[in-house]
């Protein structure tokens, strides 16, 4: 699969998934298998004498709301382990990241554009990894877990400082960590290079689902320390030497 196919399927899944249903409405009505637009039809006034008594029309239960169609199956066309990397020369802007948890994937932007995003394993049952934002604590390329047996978690970037990171390891298709977000290895190291300490990451349950931006912490008034006033230390002036008798 190429980068620029991935790319126009993750589009379309999420114009689905942000679409509303359409509801009837005097405007451009689109003809399927011609593209083109044109004005929909309206009904005509009704012909007749000014004096004619009005009829009155039948009443009309409302119609049925349309309902919404659940899309189901895949969100791209990546399997378990697979993902789509962008490579540059120079990564050079601003990056975003954001995980989403309900379909397993972690998006990473550059400059507001998509240059790569990945299956992952995010934390099973009872294990959740948390949503919200995060932002990256520490890195290190051959850390060891200090909760699970030195499990080993390499290009480990932390979350959280009660075991919650971004890293490499297995991805079974499923979630099965106990709340890292683990990544496949290649994928992994590539976002380990170029990231910077305190990068921002940001965990969706799903595209539904906000999570609240933390309020800035108020910055710490410090007051001068105060220095007690020195007095000036004077040297009397040395004696003049006696005449010699």
């Amino acid at each position: 699969m190429t980068f620029r196919t991935s790319i126009r399927m993750l589009q379309v899944t999420v114009l689905l998934g942000l679409s509303a249903p359409l509801v009837a409405q005097a405007g451009p009505v689109f003809q399927p298998g011609t593209g083109t637009v044109s004005s929909p039809v309206l009904p005509a006034e009704p012909e007749g004498d000014a004096a004619t008594p009005a009829v009155e029309a039948p009443v009309v239960a409302p119609a049925p709301k349309p309902k919404v169609a659940t899309r189901k199956g895949p969100v791209d066309g990546l399997k378990p382990g697979q993902f789509v990397w962008e490579k540059h020369d120079a990564y050079v802007g601003p990056l975003k990241i954001v995980a989403v948890l309900d379909i397993q994937r972690l998006y990473v932007f550059q400059n507001d554009k998509l240059i790569g995003f990945s299956t992952i394993s995010a934390g099973k049952k009872g294990k959740e990894t948390p949503t919200g934002y995060f932002n990256i604590l520490q890195k290190n390329i051959d850390h060891k877990s200090n909760l699970y047996s030195n499990a080993p978690m390499p290009f480990m970037q932390r979350l959280t400082w009660d075991g919650i990171a971004i890293h490499g390891g297995h991805i079974p298709g499923y979630p099965a960590s106990h709340g890292c977000i683990r990544l496949p290895h290649a994928f992994a190291k590539a976002l380990f290079d170029v990231t910077q300490m305190e990068q921002e990451v940001v965990v969706l349950q799903n595209f539904a689902t906000p999570v609240k931006r933390p309020e800035p912490k108020p910055v710490p008034v410090i007051d001068p320390p105060v220095v007690a006033p020195v007095t000036p230390e004077v040297t009397p002036p040395a004696s003049p030497p006696k005449p010699a008798a």
